[in-house]
């Protein structure tokens, strides 16, 4: 295995990569170590002090800039292997974009509501209904990311595991939004409501238009699956039950379009006060 001894020193590739102490996802989505690619994805976990890094493969380009742009040098600890982009491609997905950069790393560690509740400050707080898809559930991650949003809730049985593909459309959001699954989501919106959250479900068929059923207090946004929609008792233990208020000719949005929509609206909401539903 090639050293990188010869890599510029400098501090180690670690830093502070978010908020929240013990961790910033769960572990039970994912057994075993998971492989990331892409080079917002490798940098995130590789700066997360709460990420387990076990070996790094990379084209000696991709490893220098990476390097170079945070004035750093990888941890002595961290196995490389410097390859070319055709071999890497052989250690991804089917097309993925690796960008030179392959991290194999263990899952991160659970993220518990209550630590999160007590720590939000009145963040908005994101919870899928059912939301499968890896690339959606990373966008959102994104935008959560982006609108600082205290956390992503998700059902443990009704969510996709850590993955490449989730971290790559996450774009490093992984690392820094915590990821909180739980076994009942309807009681974790009960505790949310108990925190003084209020609950707001977005779905086509809903009678108020959102953001007029934005309130002035800590907000939860409330997603379901695109088709489906949220489950009725999802739906039940919701506040209020809003749409997006989009044009006919488009019957629904996808729905990390519709998180990142609703996010923006609850980030600048002091500017709708006033509106009625």
């Amino acid at each position: 295995m090639p050293r990188h001894d010869d890599q510029p020193k400098g501090r180690a590739l670690r830093g502070r990569a978010g908020r929240n102490k013990g961790g910033r996802g769960s572990g039970r989505g994912s057994s075993g170590a998971i492989r990331l690619w892409g080079r917002h994805a490798v940098e995130a976990a590789l700066t997360n002090p709460d990420r387990d890094a076990k070996k790094l493969w990379g084209t000696r380009e991709a490893i220098q800039a990476m390097l170079d742009d945070h004035d750093a040098e990888l941890p002595s600890s961290l196995p490389v292997e410097y390859a070319q982009a055709a071999d890497l491609a052989r250690l991804v997905a089917k097309d993925a974009p690796h960008q030179g950069l392959v991290l194999d790393c263990a899952p991160l560690d659970d993220v518990a509501l209550d630590d999160i509740l007590e720590e939000s400050e009145g963040r908005a707080i994101v919870v899928l209904d059912s939301v499968t898809d890896p690339h959606n559930v990373g966008a959102i991650l994104r935008s959560c990311a982006a609108f600082d949003v205290a956390a992503l809730v998700t059902q443990d049985r009704h969510a996709p595991p850590e993955s490449g593909t989730l971290a790559k459309s996450a774009s490093g959001a992984l690392e820094v939004v915590p990821w909180v699954r739980v076994v009942n989501l309807s009681r974790a919106l009960e505790r949310m409501s108990e925190e003084g959250y209020w609950r707001i479900g977005l779905d086509g068929d809903g009678k108020a238009v959102f953001p007029s059923a934005l309130p002035a207090g800590p907000v939860a946004l409330v997603l379901g699956a695109e088709g489906e929609g949220l489950r009725h008792n999802v739906a039940q233990h919701c506040d209020a039950i809003a749409r997006l208020p989009i044009a006919s000719a488009i019957e629904s949005l996808n729905v990390s379009n519709a998180a990142a929509i609703a996010l923006y609206a609850v980030a600048t909401r002091e500017s709708l006060t006033g509106r009625e539903a």
